[in-house]
């Protein structure tokens, strides 16, 4: 079957479309299309992402299954808990939320997925989601240590689902960090996923399992028309997964 092409105005086909493990490309829905807010917005409504390499046209994907982070299911390890402490009890360290998001994004660019060779984020990728930051769609957590941006993740969010895209460290457990803050803050509104798209033993380590793409996409349709929350850095989060009892 002929992959689907996008023009600028064309709809995504079905997801049920999309290549399956018997290919070389399993998950890959279609190519072509603009990287425009309209366009991602409505990709992620769908459980649909852009992914693609330099010198590739934008390639559309829909993985089966699909990796999740069940918010209630995250592993605070104990060395991570400590990590934590440690950093909620300096003065020097802050998490930011939305403080330099192009600065995360391109950090992340620099920094490969977990087992994979280069980077995925072209600049055309950067652009397109500097822009959707200011659609009010794409945020940033940053973990800060002495005023200097040393890690942090970039997600979107659409309605009440979070969509995590990648993240980067250039501390011991910085992304972490910021991974921890995401989930003090999902877990203070209510919010119950984190949409991890691939699969990796990582992510698996934090708590992250797959599940069908049928049932992700019934998530989707019960969460992404909501009013979302305030994005805003509360302290208070953290009592959804530090409480203030412990020793700091």
């Amino acid at each position: 079957m002929a992959l689907p092409w996008l023009h600028d105005d064309t709809p995504f086909p079905p997801t049920a479309l999309a290549l399956d493990e018997r290919t070389d490309a399993p998950g890959l829905l279609a190519a072509g299309g603009d990287l425009s807010v309209r366009r991602l917005i409505e990709a992620y409504r769908h459980g649909i992402f852009p992914w693609f390499g330099p010198g590739q046209p934008v390639l559309w994907w829909t993985p089966d299954p699909r990796m999740v982070l069940p918010v209630a299911e995250f592993k605070l390890s104990r060395s991570l808990r400590r990590s934590l402490q440690r950093f909620l009890a300096d003065p020097a360290c802050e998490i930011r939320f939305d403080h330099d998001v192009r600065a995360v994004i391109s950090a992340c660019a620099a920094t490969p997925r977990h087992g994979q060779r280069g980077t995925w984020i072209v600049p055309a990728m950067v652009a397109a989601y500097t822009e959707l930051h200011r659609a009010g769609v794409t945020h940033s957590v940053e973990t800060w240590i002495n005023g200097q941006l040393v890690g942090g993740l970039y997600l979107n969010l659409v309605g009440r689902m979070v969509f995590g895209e990648s993240m980067f460290a250039h501390r011991t457990d910085a992304s972490k960090l910021a991974l921890c803050a995401l989930v003090a803050w999902c877990r203070g509104h209510g919010l119950d996923w984190i949409d991890c798209q691939q699969e990796t033993a990582h992510l698996a380590s934090l708590g992250a399992r797959p599940i069908g793409r049928s049932r992700f996409e019934a998530l989707l349709a019960d969460r992404v028309d909501a009013e979302p929350p305030a994005w805003t850095y509360d302290r208070r989060h953290w009592n959804h997964l530090l409480p203030w009892s412990e020793p700091l």
